[in-house]
């Protein structure tokens, strides 16, 4: 499979079946992050993978009570870390840092389905309530919540906007 069937082929998948996911995949979503990109090469970024059912039931509450993160066989928390990026001031706490986070997760999300596993990007939750959860440290924000696991489901494709849309030229 090419990247762009990969990328084009990747959906938001919230339904999820029963089923563990080995030791080698989740080896291979640890290296989809680490080998991002990331600004000036910072890495300022630290993630949690959760397999504690307590604990996911506490993050699905936090994310606005979408129980499917609890379901999830596997649910990763990714998080900025300002303490690395502090030497560029406020653009790299507001913005590196969350570039950094961004591209792993992009990185883990289609390394996930090229698995056959299927994840979500979920942004909507209460970020004090997730921090609280995982006792984050100060420097430590919640960017994301990830559940990942095998798809009950794939869900058909979203319509996209038109490359016209999307991309303007400049010559």
């Amino acid at each position: 499979m090419g990247i762009l069937d990969i990328i084009k082929g990747r959906r938001s998948v919230r339904d999820f079946k029963d089923k563990d996911i080995p030791e080698e995949a989740i080896d291979a979503l640890i290296d989809a992050i680490r080998w991002a990109p990331s600004a000036g090469n910072l890495q300022s970024r630290k993630f949690y993978f959760i397999f504690n059912k307590d604990i996911k039931k506490g993050l699905a509450e936090a994310a606005l009570n979408q129980s499917f993160i609890a379901k999830a066989p596997l649910t990763v928390v990714a998080c900025a870390d300002s303490s690395i990026v502090f030497r560029y001031g406020g653009r790299g706490i507001n913005l590196y840092s969350i570039q950094d986070v961004s591209a792993s997760i992009e990185n883990m999300l289609l390394t996930a389905y090229e698995l056959g596993l299927g994840s979500v990007w979920v942004g909507a939750f209460m970020e004090d309530e997730v921090k609280e959860v995982l006792k984050l440290p100060g420097n430590l924000r919640p960017v994301a919540i990830i559940p990942i696991g095998y798809p009950a489901r794939i869900p058909m494709p979203p319509s996209r906007m038109s490359k016209d849309e999307a991309v303007e030229f400049v010559r």
